[in-house]
């Protein structure tokens, strides 16, 4: 490799983990606060090291030194969604921004210096706007490379071009950011960058490895790795505006497919397609109507045209509200109408079905069930989702048509007291009230050590009459929330088949019997 390292400026936002809990999880920054990761400090706030709290300490080595401290768990997800808005800013004065790591971010100096009047009015201005934009305080650094700048970034400097072999030479070798290199250097005697870097490069390459070698050049000033700039999200929304308001369903299909076609196309010339589409509209009052689409394919442009009409008919026909409710139409017609395709996928990224396409069937249905969602409501067409829990009414989760059909509870590990297979075919949605007696005509009894007291032989629910109980299977004990007393329940479960053919599941709790569910 050969020249110098690039002109580079990095921005670094100090404790940048702390700030994400504040930021996301509302934990106060400005109290003595520390990150842990794997039971070590991996990052503490401002007061937290007032407090003798360091990096590197187990966590109760930390609480010792601060009992106040108030720990958070390490989340790198966390702490990249909050530095997205940081990157946003930046991006509003500058482009080309490669984000180093959650809490940094670099770019070239030279665009920023010479539009904004210099490499320290540059920093200034960066600093300002980020501070006014997101509210948070950062610190930028400008030297001859990434590893310079961010070290320069800590110290707030701006290090002359061609100094920064000079600037790095006092520095210690844990800036190297490589413990246990440096922990081996300062054994062997070498305890600035300045004193690694004056070792011959054949050596350090025998003695310490490839990585060796890369830390010895960044020590010396040469980092030539150029910045892995970042593209900013394109913007695929489309709008469209309207001087006459829409107040005619005709007349919003037209607007529906022009747009549909317009919003397919800008996400083709990406590679993208659509799996969730937002619909919003604004009144010639300044009324805002919003809605979110579904589909578990690709929205195709008649079908983003499908579902843009069927929403603006529901909208102007005032029928979009829940099922058995109308809604009350808008005041005035839409003059703004906008799509967002709030999900998308490459468009190779959905597995086709082994046989081509999604069924005419399928997607008959689809379209039907989809066109009664657009005049309804998305709560009127549901569907069951099965996931963990002990009762059957726990293991099912209702979700409207279209939308993601994620399980409410695991269904690993194994839950303690669940029922075993099979499932019962209809759930009550409240549960019947029976009596349970023995073939001596006693009522059957369970006692708090699960005994019971006889057979249970005939079964009477509600008014109605008796029935002959066959076969019985039981009991499977539930004991939840026996810590918090004013939510415990405390039951047990029981199988039976009647002569009838039929077959139910019975619930004991507090001495009452009930009929939670039938078997087919």
């Amino acid at each position: 490799m050969t020249g110098a390292p690039a002109r580079t400026l990095l921005l670094w936002c100090p404790d940048w983990p702390v700030l994400a809990a504040e930021i996301v999880d509302g934990v106060p920054a400005t109290g003595p606060v520390a990150v842990l990761h794997a039971n070590r400090v991996v990052a503490c706030s401002e007061r937290a090291r007032a407090e003798g709290v360091r990096r590197g300490l187990r966590k109760r080595e930390a609480q010792g030194r601060c009992p106040q401290l108030t720990v958070v768990e390490y989340d790198p997800g966390r702490d990249a969604r909050a530095f997205e808005p940081v990157v946003a800013a930046v991006e509003e004065l500058v482009a080309g921004v490669e984000v180093v790591r959650p809490g940094a971010c670099a770019v070239a100096a030279r665009g920023p210096s010479r539009y904004l009047g210099g490499e320290e009015a540059a920093a200034e201005r960066i600093i300002e706007h980020v501070a006014q934009s997101c509210l948070v305080e950062s610190q930028v650094g400008i030297a001859d490379g990434v590893f310079a700048a961010g070290l320069a970034a800590r110290a707030g400097r701006v290090v002359a071009p061609g100094g920064t072999p000079e600037f790095l030479a006092g520095l210690p070798v844990e800036a190297l950011g490589r413990s246990a290199l440096a922990d081996l250097l300062r054994r062997l005697g070498v305890r600035t960058l300045g004193d690694f870097a004056a070792l011959p490069a054949g050596d350090v390459l025998a003695r310490f490895g490839f990585d060796g070698a890369l830390a010895h050049r960044l020590a010396a000033g040469r980092d030539h790795r150029p910045l892995a700039v970042r593209q900013p999200p394109a913007d695929l929304t489309v709008t469209s505006e309207h001087d006459e308001p829409i107040d005619r369903v005709d007349a919003a299909a037209f607007v529906a497919r022009a747009l549909a076609e317009q919003l397919h196309e800008r996400l083709a010339g990406h590679g993208l397609a659509c799996t969730r589409l937002g619909i919003e509209a604004v009144t010639e009052h300044g009324q805002e109507l919003h809605r979110v689409w579904r589909h578990d394919g690709l929205l195709t442009a008649a079908a983003i045209a499908d579902r843009v009409r069927w929403q603006l008919d529901g909208w102007l026909s005032g029928s979009n509200g829940r099922a058995g409710a109308r809604a009350a139409r808008p005041t005035a017609g839409i003059i703004r109408l906008r799509l967002v395709p709030d999900g998308v996928i490459a468009q190779a990224g959905l597995q086709a079905g082994l046989w081509g396409e999604t069924g005419e069937e399928r997607e008959r249905a689809h379209r039907a069930l989809s066109r009664v969602q657009g005049i309804l409501g998305p709560e009127a067409v549901v569907t069951a989702v099965l996931g963990g829990g002990r009762s059957p009414a726990d293991q099912v989760r209702l979700v409207p048509w279209g939308d993601e059909r994620l399980p409410a509870r695991p269904e690993a590990p194994p839950w303690p007291g669940r029922l075993p297979p099979p499932a019962p075919a209809v759930v009550l949605p409240r549960p019947l009230a029976a009596t349970v007696h023995d073939a001596a005509g006693e009522p059957v009894v369970i006692s708090a050590r699960l005994a019971v007291s006889a057979a249970p032989a005939r079964l009477v629910v509600g008014t109605g009459q008796p029935a002959e109980i066959v076969g019985w299977a039981g009991p499977w004990p539930v004991d939840e929330r026996w810590w918090a007393p004013a939510e415990a329940r405390r039951r047990a479960r029981f199988q039976v088949s009647l002569a009838d053919g039929a077959a139910l599941l019975l619930a004991v709790e507090s001495g009452q019997w009930l009929v939670e569910a039938i078997y087919d």
